[in-house]
This record gives structure tokens, sequence and C-alpha cells, in this order.
């Protein structure tokens, strides 16, 4: 059984697992979400230009309606992922819980 000290070194060594991956992943989406709205609205919209789409140039349609369904479309993305991410921490949380030598607290270890 491991000691308290472990334990308690494992609970901010998983925090810290934790933010780094929602870090990761907000500056990952962050990232995308210029490429899409100022790359392709903005500094690629000539060269998209040159495909036509009903009607209207491929570049008019990124500048206009393609950011905000790219914006969506990468919200929901963040949200799935932080809820994987969620249920990973939590489960980990869980399991050094579980191999926690140290009393329940006054609840009897419900949160």
């Amino acid at each position: 059984m491991p000691s308290s000290s472990a334990v308690l070194d494992t609970i901010p060594a998983a925090n810290a697992r934790y933010w780094r991956a929602v870090v990761r992943l907000t500056l990952v989406l962050l990232a995308l979400w210029a490429v899409l709205g100022l790359g392709c609205g903005v500094l690629f919209a000539d060269v998209l230009n040159g495909v036509q789409l009903g009607g209207f140039p491929l570049g008019f349609w990124f500048a206009q309606q393609g950011a905000i369904v790219g914006f969506v479309l990468l919200v929901l993305v963040y949200v799935l992922a932080m809820r994987r991410l969620d249920r990973v921490h939590r489960d980990d949380l869980a399991r050094i819980e579980a191999a926690s030598p140290l009393p329940a607290g006054p609840t009897g270890g419900a949160r």
C-alpha cells in the first residue's frame, strides 16, 4: 500500500496532467480558429476565390458563413474533448483516493 505522502504527491500530479491537457486542447483549438477565421477568410481568400460554390467565390463563403460554422464545430469539439478529459481526470482521482490509506472525511468519504 502506498504511503500517504506518495498519494498526496499523486493528486497534484493528476491535477497537473489534467490542466496541461486542457491548456493544450485550448491552444490547438484557438490556433485552428485563427487559421479558419483569418487564414481562410482573409489571407487565403484569393486562392479560395478560384473555386465557385453556388455561384459565389469560395473565399466569400469562408468569410461569411464558413468561419461561423467552423467556430460552432470547434466549440462542439471542445465540449466533447473536455467531457472526455473530465471523465479521465475523475477516474484518476477516484483511483488515487481508493488507494489512499487516509481515513475518510466527516461525511464518510462522500463529496
